[in-house]
């Protein structure tokens, strides 16, 4: 099964968003991970779903 390709600024955002949490001490960047996976967990329950065939 082919996977579309992620929209480049949205993986740009992503990786801009990845080396943000990097920059930070280590004992902050355990929220900020905690964070960003909550808030791609919900894009992904929002996203648009495939027919079942």
């Amino acid at each position: 099964m082919d996977h579309p390709e992620p929209q480049s600024d949205a993986r740009a955002d992503l990786v801009s968003a990845l080396e943000v949490i990097e920059a930070q001490p280590l004992h902050t960047r355990a929220a900020a991970y905690e964070a960003l996976n909550e808030s791609l967990a919900r894009q992904l329950d929002s996203g648009p779903t495939l027919p079942r065939a």
